[in-house]
């Protein structure tokens, strides 16, 4: 009998700060084996409010170097799976709370193993995690020119498939490894056509995908289901942000499968077929 195959949308938003969508951050719970990809702000909190404890973590994944990607990560015994880069990222998070790490470990009288971070980095695409049934494959994927390395993630567990995009362009990667998948979770940028004249926010879209071009992603990967996270919607003083119903509109022009829009704590259920809860 299969066992639980389970990924939680710890958080769905961007980097400025929302109490209602947190820091990018997706958990995967498969059987006995828990893993994280990116921790963005309150990732920790996330994870409290669902019973999850920090220390049930196994590995946590990055996708990429952007801060609002990382700034969650904290200091415990942890392994962190990421592109090559991911070393020296680690190294200078230790460094940074390496006075609270020696007070802690003085005062708290603990093993000096117990602050310890292992690190595995990968420069190319394939399986880049492994245990029992869990497989994890990161591809590339293209977050602009100078963003590099980005990767995404396809997530397989007895014969059950979960696609993250992470940060990206349109990629024929994304529908590459996401053909077929069960679940596949794609980020998304958005703003209204008078905003878009602001050279600001057309460098912003041009570094992410639109909802017609997510649909495209979508209508050739054919996942039993397709979602949206890391909801880029953006506004100024003057224009508001793009709704809910205008992503969903948009994406239906080149989409007409199933589809949820990822909010904090939106959890799906992989079986025969794929469960939405919201916890």
């Amino acid at each position: 009998m299969a066992s639980t195959f389970r990924v939680t949308l710890l958080g769905t938003g961007v980097p400025i700060p929302s109490a209602e969508r947190f820091g990018p951050a997706t958990l995967i719970e498969a059987g006995d084996h828990t893993i994280l990809i990116d921790a963005g702000r309150g990732a920790t909190i996330r994870l409290f409010q669902i019973g999850v404890p920090i220390g049930k973590i196994d590995a946590l994944l990055l996708t990429h170097f952007h801060s609002d990607h990382t700034v969650g990560a904290r200091q415990k015994p942890f392994h962190v799976v990421g592109p090559t880069g991911t070393a020296e990222l680690v190294r200078h998070l230790e460094a940074a709370y390496s006075r609270d790490i020696e007070i802690r470990i003085e005062d708290e009288k603990l093993p000096r193993e117990s602050a310890a971070i292992t690190v595995k980095e990968f420069a190319d695409d394939g399986v880049v995690y492994e245990t029992g049934d869990l497989r994890v494959i990161a591809f590339t994927v293209d977050h602009g020119a100078a963003i590099k390395p980005a990767y995404g993630y396809r997530i397989e567990y007895q014969g059950r498939v979960a696609v993250i995009s992470g940060d990206t362009r349109y990629n024929e990667n994304v529908v590459k490894y996401g053909t077929g998948a069960d679940l596949l979770i794609h980020e998304v940028a958005m703003a209204r056509s008078e905003l878009l004249e602001e050279p600001s926010i057309q460098r912003i879209v041009n570094h992410h995908t639109s909802p017609r071009e997510a649909g495209f992603v979508f209508a050739r990967a054919k996942p039993k289901l397709a979602a949206f996270t890391h909801l880029v919607m953006l506004a100024s003083e003057s224009v508001a942000a793009p709704s809910i119903e205008d992503l969903i509109a948009e994406t239906r022009e080149t989409y007409s499968g199933p589809l949820e829009v990822g909010k904090d704590l939106t959890c799906f259920e992989i079986g025969d077929t794929v469960v939405v809860r919201r916890r």
